[in-house]
């Protein structure tokens, strides 16, 4: 059906190395595969945040005055912070006049009452009076996208694409904007497709060159079911509103895992914006799931244009295993990149249709975590000469453009860590990507020449501030910059030199309404200060390789005086899951809450977090439950023996796998921790296995690399047993730390039987236990209400046990 390229797993991050084609995309390998159209045959062939004030009415039964005074007071305060809105997204546009442009935000603000997050656009002019001064002119007010799932500008500016994603049967309605007015509104309606993926994930809604037509992923049409009446079967089917039947439930079909646990099958569409006609791409694999498609650059030599897009077969796992895995935050996914070409034709055979300047595919690899079993590792950035002519070939030359960085030297590029790109990260060389990527514990803003493969930091070397490119103004970068101790703030970035030179950016602040806060938080905030720490390992042997016998960092947040009446606040130690994830210097709402609130804050990047270099991530599977626990340990000392924390008043807290070091730290360690707190634990790896929709991460993780091949959905009673031994239940005997479990009952990555279990075993044998259960949440607890009640029950909880 296709020709394919050698395959080489995992492919995201695509880009054509102009304006004309630049998917942005998860895929994670090296191989261009090909479908044959039926209509015309190709010639040839890739885990925590914060929600008002609390009631009396809602406040816990039995909860006593001292308590629920607690609770009124620590909910004033979070909803202060929860008022502040992040920075998401933002566009540049050409202006007609000379030095100026304009600038589109769309920015995110919670809205408790509706339980949904609120997102906003505010625009600005931009007037660039001289290369070191800029001046943003804000509009007065923001306009709220209600209802809004999405909005993608075309390339050049002039059109708006909206996308609103109706509920249950409703059609989906994609509106076209123009400069003052409503082009058009397509309604599309569920026999076509269901909901647009705008979830970052499968995502990919992608302009044609002339702003014509539309590429998008979407939820295929649900398959017929069978039908029944008083009378038995009804052979001609039913809706859901005819009254005399009832739709049965039909064969019952995988999904992708966590956060897709109703949808099926992300599928190919395009649209014509002129005709509102809307197209299923045919001629792809049953087999495959799409996503993060793009346009490739018009062909000189005939009226098609291709797609790219990426493709994950159903059997994704070790060994091909026969199902699909949960994929959402797993790059390990094996995938490829295909090419199809698109159904409509709109150019006359004699036309000769325009030729962009698109020269290179250019995409993210993440071999390193396919072929290591680890969900996510270092990546690497590769590059494809898309053919002049446009005549593709079966084997297509794959270039490196950033390799994989296995032990970075002290204060050097430690490898490529980054999930997306922009629609347009390129320079006017055509050459020149900008991106964002993890450096050791901060976000940092790259250059990459896809040409001479040169790799430059365009961030300050002496920020501890975390940055994002937002876009791109010309030669110029739209930015934000945060702190632990410091909301967003809009960065402009200018390069003092030529380009083919060594990189010196200056960087202007910005001043915005996005940084409008509260006094009472402005002078929680102005108290606080932070710093990374390195922390040397506590057992560098010779057998460790030499990236993982390197120092790893924690992030240091505390008072300034760091004391209350004399004595040291109280220390939590914050733990990430992943493992193979990482904590930044970014600002986090929740962690300033709980900063606000007189804690010292420990954050421990362990060894297995992302940003330090492949040896140092690669040295924790198979070695969880005790490496990652002594690295925290060790941290726990480093500071302790500096004279920064009071070894008496130390609680923990962690998510998912850090939930998992949460449990086996009270465990391991039970006199060290008086308090601690959970959100979705992993708490038993030996009931993990029959549950996730991960279970071959179980593997990876107890047995290291090799449980790929381990991996089965019936494991011997031999590995269960180990799987056990790696668990914290295993250590539960020792436990006296009293713990909050905060659970989601819709996790499908660590269902709640785990944290449940933990908990039930915690109170069997007296230890202090407390449980919510957010009915409606999945693994990340994110909903704005779960997320408010989640943090201001660990502010309580831990003021109970801190004083």
């Amino acid at each position: 059906m296709a020709s394919v390229l050698p395959a080489t797993p995992h492919l995201y991050g695509l880009q054509f190395s102009s304006s004309s084609f630049r998917p942005k995309s998860s895929v994670r390998s090296a191989s261009l595969k090909f479908f044959y159209s039926p209509a015309q045959a190709l010639s040839t062939s890739s885990a925590m945040q914060v929600p008002g004030a609390v009631s009396e009415k809602e406040m816990p039964l039995g909860i006593d005055a001292t308590i629920e005074a607690e609770y009124a007071s620590q909910a004033k305060l979070l909803q202060e912070f929860s008022n502040i809105p992040s920075i998401d997204k933002a566009w540049i546009f050409k202006s007609d006049g000379a030095n100026c442009s304009r600038a589109m935000f769309s920015t995110g603000q919670v809205n408790l009452l509706a339980n949904k997050k609120r997102t906003v656009i505010l625009s600005s002019h931009v007037s660039k009076t001289s290369k070191q001064s800029v001046d943003f002119q804000w509009t007065p007010f923001p306009i709220e996208m209600t209802g809004v799932s999405t909005i993608v500008p075309s390339p050049s500016g002039s059109k708006l694409l909206v996308v609103r994603n109706k509920e249950k049967e409703s059609p989906t309605q994609l509106e076209i904007w123009g400069p003052s007015l409503l082009e058009k509104e397509i309604h599309i309606p569920q026999s076509v497709h269901g909901s647009l993926y705008t979830d970052g994930w499968f995502e990919g809604v992608s302009w044609n060159h002339k702003e014509t037509l539309i590429a998008y992923v979407a939820e295929e049409p649900s398959p017929l079911k069978p039908a029944f009446n008083d009378l038995g079967y009804k052979k001609e089917g039913c809706s859901e509103k005819d009254c005399g039947s009832w739709k049965g439930q039909g064969d019952w079909e995988e999904d992708w895992g966590e956060t897709y646990s109703k949808k099926r099958k992300p599928s190919l569409f395009v649209v014509n914006i002129n005709s509102g006609e809307v197209q299923a791409i045919q001629g792809i694999s049953k087999s495959l799931t799409v996503g993060q498609v793009v346009w490739a650059p018009s062909s000189s030599h005939g009226c098609h244009n291709y797609l790219v897009f990426v493709g994950w077969s159903s059997e994704n796992g070790p060994n091909q295993t026969p199902r699909k895995l949960g994929i959402k935050y797993c790059y390990n996914r094996p995938c490829a990149l295909y090419a199809i070409r698109a159904p409509f034709q709109e150019l006359k055979a004699n036309e000769v249709p325009l030729n962009p300047d698109g020269k290179s595919l250019v995409f993210l690899s993440a071999k390193t975590a396919v072929d290591s079993g680890a969900h996510s590792a270092t990546n690497s950035l590769h590059r494809i000469d898309w053919p002049a002519d446009r005549k593709l070939q079966s084997s297509l030359n794959i270039i490196d453009v950033v390799r994989v960085v296995v032990c970075p030297e002290d204060g050097c590029f430690p490898g490529l860590y980054c999930s997306s790109f922009l629609s347009d990260p390129w320079l006017s060389d055509g050459r020149t990507m900008i991106l964002s990527s993890v450096w050791g514990s901060t976000n940092v803003i790259l250059s990459v020449n896809i040409l001479s493969c040169e790799i430059s930091r365009l961030t300050p070397n002496d920020s501890s501030y975390s940055w994002n490119v937002l876009a791109l103004d010309e030669d110029n970068i739209l930015a934000v910059s945060s702190s632990p101790i410091d909301p967003p703030q809009i960065k402009y970035g200018y390069h003092t030199g030529q380009m083919d030179q060594s990189n010196t950016w200056n960087w202007l602040n910005i001043s915005s309404p996005f940084v409008r806060y509260s006094d009472k938080v402005k002078s929680f905030l102005s108290s606080l200060q932070f710093s990374i720490m390195k922390i040397p390992v506590s057992d560098p042997s010779e057998i460790l390789s030499k990236g993982a016998r390197k120092p790893y960092e924690a992030i240091f947040i505390s008072n300034k005086e760091n004391k209350i009446d004399g004595a040291r606040n109280p220390l939590i130690v914050i733990l990430h899951g992943g493992p193979h994830s990482v904590s930044l210097t970014s600002y986090s709402k929740s962690l300033a809450f709980l900063s606000s609130l007189g804690y010292t804050l420990l954050i421990v990047n362990y060894r297995g977090s992302l940003g330090f270099g492949e040896e140092a991530l690669q040295s924790l599977p198979g070695k969880v439950g005790s490496q990652d626990v002594n690295d925290v340990l060790a941290a726990l000392d480093y500071v302790t023996g500096k004279g920064l924390v009071d070894a008496s008043k130390v609680a923990v807290l962690g998510g998912s796998h850090g939930g998992f070091l949460t449990t086996h730290l009270i465990g391991q360690a039970p006199d060290r921790f008086v308090v601690a707190a959970v959100r979705n634990p992993v708490c038993n790896l030996s009931l993990m296995l029959g549950t996730t929709d991960i279970p071959d991460w179980c593997y990876v993780e107890a047995f290291g690399s090799d449980g790929k091949s381990y991996f089965s959905e019936a494991p011997s009673a031999e590995y269960l047993s180990l799987f056990y031994s790696k668990s914290p239940i295993a250590h539960i005997s020792k436990v006296k730390t009293p713990v909050l479990f905060l659970l989601g009952a819709q996790d499908l990555r660590v269902p709640v039987s785990n944290g449940l279990q933990y908990a039930r075993t915690l109170r069997e044998k007296g230890v202090e236990v407390k449980v919510i259960v957010f009915p409606e949440d999945v693994h990340g607890i994110e909903r704005p209400q779960s997320d408010f009640e989640s943090f201001l029950n660990i502010g309580v909880w831990f003021k109970k046990y801190c004083k």
